[in-house]
């Protein structure tokens, strides 16, 4: 179905606008009078006695239970980009691929280089790798015209392939003692799953029960629980030659529970952390090494590989985009508060202080480098409403995001 781009920029933008107004209220609510009620709310133990966690408090839940419904979300739009979206085929990988890996790789050096390979602090290492693509999506819509449709779709493509490195690192770094039996049975899950859509099986009711149950087992078997939503995704059937596709249908089912839901209350119970009224925070080797992984690698990463791509016949630069603004948009993809967030908790498990410094300098790189990405845009494109960009916005989102 056609879908009106002015109406959904002004969606993205309100979710962009809801994710920052949770994260100023976990501040505020931090640095007040209400600063226990918000820390007791955040370790309240509810439910039943799960496995590994024991009853879980409402930091857990959401953290490990709702960001598990993102990851789904955010596996079934790869799966979906893949095979028939802007990663496609290999000239269209090419760009977004190179640029994400440096993206990814710089930040992660400038964190080594700046903690100097401190052992206590090396498992942060992660921390400034990744962009948060709901941000950047809601600030490209608020930049409007200032960011040619190219430009964006190169940003959204590159953020994608960010979230799957993201989500290769937590599986891979932050895993400790398996359960080789949860493991296994979580394998069989999602094979049962995979052979569901192999034979046939379109109704969505089975693989969200296959969801549910993959969750527990990977809950229990010490790889972290929010994986089993990729895994999840690979099996629900994209169906790209028939009329109906249950991975479209459940994505555009859940997405504005996502946007508008889990990902601001994670950003509520993530971003609270005390702040000194003197900033000396920011003197804290983790803090700084994540902000300036975020706003130094992110921008020198990126920019230098579109860079370096075009320069050595690669790849070419997007048309239509100049050289300022994707400058512009590389500053953007240091805003890494999600998913950045998540990673610093589970880089220094059971060490507050760690985890507080990793949030202010997440806190501080995400801002400086929204502020001056979106500066820089506005800068590099001083120019009037193009109906025909927004035209062009209308067509691919239309074309990729349908609900067939």
């Amino acid at each position: 179905m056609e879908v009106d781009p002015v109406k959904q920029r002004r969606l993205e933008a309100s979710a962009g606008l809801l994710l920052i107004t949770t994260a100023l209220l976990a501040l505020v609510a931090a640095n007040s009078p209400l600063a226990n009620s918000y820390e007791h709310l955040l370790h309240w133990e509810f439910g039943p006695t799960m496995p590994r966690y024991g009853v879980m408090s409402f930091h857990e839940w959401i953290a490990d239970g709702l960001m598990a419904v993102f990851f789904l979300l955010v596996g079934m739009e790869v799966k979906r980009e893949w095979f028939e979206g802007r990663l496609a085929t290999a000239e269209a990988r090419r760009l977004p691929i190179v640029a994400a890996i440096a993206g990814m790789a710089l930040p992660a050096g400038v964190y080594l280089a700046v903690v100097g390979f401190e052992g206590g602090l090396l498992r942060g290492w992660a921390i400034p790798a990744a962009t948060d693509i709901a941000f950047v999506i809601g600030l490209l819509a608020l930049l409007g015209p200032h960011a040619p449709a190219s430009l964006r779709l190169l940003l959204v493509t590159l953020a994608i392939v960010d979230d799957i490195g993201a989500v290769v690192i937590i599986a891979l770094a932050y895993t400790d003692g398996l359960n080789g039996t949860a493991l296994g049975a979580a394998a069989g899950v999602t094979g049962i799953m995979a052979s569901m859509g192999l034979l046939g099986v379109r109704k969505l009711w089975p693989f969200l029960v296959g969801f549910g149950v993959l969750w527990l087992l990977m809950l229990a078997s010490g790889v972290h629980a929010t994986i089993a939503g990729v895994l999840a995704a690979a099996t629900i059937p994209l169906a790209t030659k028939e009329a109906h596709s249950p991975l479209k249908h459940l994505a555009h089912l859940i997405h504005p529970w996502v946007v508008f839901g889990i990902v601001p209350v994670f950003g509520f119970v993530s971003a609270g952390v005390r702040l000194e009224g003197d900033f000396s925070a920011l003197g804290n080797p983790a803090t700084l090494a994540v902000l300036l992984g975020l706003f130094l690698g992110k921008q020198i990463g990126i920019f230098g590989a579109v860079y370096g791509c075009a320069r050595w016949g690669i790849c070419s630069k997007p048309e239509g985009v100049s050289w300022p603004q994707l400058y512009g948009g590389a500053l953007l993809c240091g805003v890494g508060f999600t998913m950045s967030l998540f990673i610093g908790a589970l880089a220094f498990p059971g060490r507050p202080e760690l985890i507080d410094a990793a949030k202010i300098g997440t806190l501080a790189g995400s801002l400086v480098s929204a502020l001056l990405g979106c500066l820089a845009l506005r800068i590099a494109s001083p120019i009037p409403f193009l109906a025909e960009d927004d035209a062009e916005y209308g067509k691919v989102f239309s074309r990729e995001h349908r609900d067939e």
